[in-house]
Parts: C-alpha cells; structure tokens; sequence
C-alpha cells in the first residue's frame, strides 16, 4: 500500500488478500483501547463505538521498503467514520505517511484521503473516490528532486511505524462535517488482514539517538536491496498511465491546486 523509496514515494491502493501473510501478534500490537481489538491469526477486526474508537501498531520501525494489507472497511451508514492505515515516526518533527477512508451515507461512495507530513508538516492532502478493481494502482507519487535550489523536504530520514485504526470525526469527514455518525449503528467493525512488509527493519521501541547507524545500513547501496535498484527510482510508463488514468477520473481534492489554503503554491508542486 505504502512504498518508501529513496528517490520517490509511491502510494498505491492494494487492497488483495496476500498469500503468507504475518499473524498479527508476530509484529503488531494494540495500542490504543485493546478491548476494542479483537484478532484470530492475520485477521484484525478494530471496533468504534460512542466511548472509544481503537488502533494497533507494529512491534518495530521500518526505513524503505513496502508495507501492504487488505481492508475491510465498515459495512453501510459508515458517515463521521475515519478508518486509517499509516506509517509515522514520533517526537517532534515526525514524518508521517496515511491513508485515511472517510466513511458516508450508505450508497455514497467511500473517500480515501491521502498526507504526507515531513519534518512535522502536512497540509499535503489528496482525496480520491474508491472503485472496484483498485488492487495495486499507484494513486500518488511524492518525488525527491534532485536538480533545484528549492529541494522540498523528503521523508526518507526517520525510520516509522505501522499503524491502523478506526475512530470518529463526523466534525469534519463527510460532507464537511454535515453528516453525522449515527451511533445507532454502532458498533462499527473496519477489519484488517493480509500483511506483508517487506522493508528494512530498524528496531524496536522508539529511541532519542536517531538509528542513525541503522539508517545507513538501510541506505547502503552496495547492500543490494531491491529499493535501490534503477527501476525503483521512478515510476514504470505502464504506472505513469495508470496514475494519470486515477487523476482524470477519481481524484477529487488536490492541495497543489487549492488556492485559498495555499496562495504561494507549495514547492513540491
């Protein structure tokens, strides 16, 4: 779902079944309300009710790579519903990369909003509908440039986290927050299953010193990993299309477009 290359982070919707997935005690944990996490295996079902939403998080952190999971997202009137699957580091000046699924009225198609925070800034946003058939199609690329003054800031530095979790914002998550959730239909059950992480593992619990020495390992050319090889510094032409295809047709928000939030276009853009 999620690929953190050096030269150019991709987002993609992969939303199938993998074969050989982790079970969910290997290296995830709850950590947030786990009398609202119930798993069996590599099945994850995270509930919300009117006292509390819930989350999990991975044992350990993770610099390049990609981390992939199937989701079932909640059933019906899913309005006010956020249900989130990101990655983050922590202290200040995080990076952060997520997939939030804004839920809505029943027949109203579900939202993905996607941000990227570096350096401890966001405000990166870009809302996408869901359609069917979406496994394993690039929805964002984030690049790193290399040939300009102006060198946007890359999350390629940190190593983060694994996180999912469902929780309540009908203040803002559907139709502005016009719509609200209707606790009658809780509780509400979003369910995680699937794993794959196929990244450079840095680690357990967070440290102050940086991993700095990880960091290199991870960053280590003569290594070999498959993050650093040619193809992976940019997108492939059959990609390039699809992700033109996913912008033309199902992206509906955009910040680089958004004049009233930002007069002076980011940089990035």
């Amino acid at each position: 779902m999620a690929a953190i290359l050096q030269q150019v982070l991709v987002l993609v919707l992969c939303l199938e079944l993998a074969v050989g997935s982790l079970r969910f005690e290997d290296r995830f944990q709850p950590n947030w309300a786990p009398d609202h996490v119930m798993y069996d295996g590599d099945l994850i079902e995270l509930r919300l009710d009117n006292s509390s939403g819930c989350g999990f998080a991975s044992k350990s952190k993770y610099l390049f790579g990609s981390v992939s999971v199937q989701i079932k997202l909640i059933e019906g009137d899913s309005a006010g519903t956020v249900t989130a699957f990101y990655m983050s580091s922590v202290g200040e000046g995080h990076d952060e990369l997520d997939f939030e699924f804004l839920g809505n009225v029943s027949g109203e198609p579900y939202i993905v909003q996607t941000n990227i925070y570096v350096n401890g800034t966001g405000n990166r946003e870009q809302r996408h509908y869901l359609w069917f058939m979406a496994d394993n199609v690039p929805i964002r690329a984030f690049r790193k440039q290399q040939d300009t003054l102006l060198q946007p800031p890359f999350p390629d530095s940190k190593p983060m986290w694994v996180y999912g979790s469902v929780w309540n914002a009908d203040d803002w998550a559907t139709q502005g927050g016009r719509v609200k959730t209707n606790w009658s239909d809780s509780p509400f059950i979003s369910q995680f299953r699937g794993f794959e992480i196929d990244a450079c593992e840095v680690g357990g619990m967070p440290s102050s010193d940086g991993d700095a020495t990880e960091r290199g390992r991870c960053a280590d050319a003569e290594t070999g990993f498959w993050w650093d090889t040619p193809a992976k510094a940019t997108l492939s032409p059959h990609q390039v299309r699809q992700l033109k295809w996913v912008s033309r047709r199902y992206k509906i928000y955009d910040y680089c477009r958004d004049v009233t939030r930002f007069v002076v276009k980011p940089v990035e853009c």
